[in-house]
């Protein structure tokens, strides 16, 4: 409950996720059916990066300061690499007034700005005070849902959603000590309610072997469809604080993989702090 995603926001972990789940919005647009996005761990849906938060921390300037300029301006990758990234930075560029780098969105506000009329967001926060700013922000519309539970609360209350198609955000901060365990709990459940979503669960790395742990409960799990992305921006050692992060996406959209193998290599770079890796395994037993 003591983690604010406010000291983070914008970081390198961010830049990976959220072009992520941009793109799982996009995919999920291309059929003229609605969807909806569920979010189990919101935070305040919008960031300042001149806040008091932001400033104790600059992490954004190694983040999302690598692909845009204080004016707003692009510091672009290739052509073809443009092209994937660019659901993810209109939403930056949304929030944002021209000629200036004020603001970062998290994922309510990407999935609240790529979105169609006719698809919905469930948000959940259980923290007490970003959940009076995210309902603030928000609010309850047709569109928008808010909760106010633990997340695994919050998705046995929410799956398998009426519209039968959507995406599943699990993001959180991994504070406790038995977080990994609850998280592949909560996928379990999940799944056994809503088999056919589209998953996309965040883990941090961090020395600790939480990410290898969970990898190997997600193996066990039996699934025929994960994609598991991973950049690391330095080498990773015990202690060593945030070295990288990675996405595991269960039941991922048609092309995500052929698509993170075209930016990897250049966010990779980019984000790079010394000595930056990445990943990409796929298993598809369909």
């Amino acid at each position: 409950m003591n983690y604010r995603h406010a000291y983070h926001a914008g970081n390198h972990a961010d830049v990976l996720k959220h072009i992520v789940i941009a793109r799982v919005i996009d995919h999920l647009k291309q059929k003229d059916k609605p969807f909806r996005v569920l979010d189990a761990h919101s935070g305040i849906g919008l960031y300042g990066l001149e806040s008091v938060e932001a400033e104790k921390t600059f992490e954004w300037r190694e983040g999302v300061g690598r692909l845009f300029l204080a004016d707003g301006s692009s510091i672009e990758l290739s052509s073809d690499a443009e092209a994937i990234i660019a659901p993810w930075r209109d939403a930056i560029r949304s929030v944002n007034n021209p000629g200036r780098l004020a603001f970062y969105p998290g994922s309510p506000e990407i999935a609240d700005w790529l979105i169609r009329p006719t698809d919905k967001i469930s948000l959940n926060e259980l923290h007490p005070t970003d959940y009076e700013t995210l309902a603030a922000r928000y609010g309850e519309t047709g569109q928008v849902r808010l909760f106010k539970l633990d997340a695994t609360a919050f998705l046995k209350a929410t799956l398998p959603p009426i519209e039968r198609r959507g995406l599943v955000l699990i993001d959180p901060p991994y504070e406790l000590t038995d977080e990994g365990d609850r998280v592949v709990r909560m996928m379990t459940e999940a799944l056994k309610r809503f088999a056919t979503g589209i998953y996309c669960v965040w883990y941090p790395v961090t020395g600790d072997g939480l990410d290898q742990k969970l990898r190997d409960a997600v193996a066990g799990m039996g699934l025929r469809n994960v994609l598991d992305v991973r950049l690391d921006i330095r080498a990773v050692k015990k202690n060593g604080g945030l070295a990288g992060s990675g996405m595991m996406i269960i039941n991922p959209p048609w092309h995500l993989a052929e698509e993170l193998r075209v930016i990897l290599p250049e966010l990779t770079e980019r984000l790079s702090q010394g000595e930056g890796t990445f990943k990409l395994d796929h298993q598809n037993d369909e």
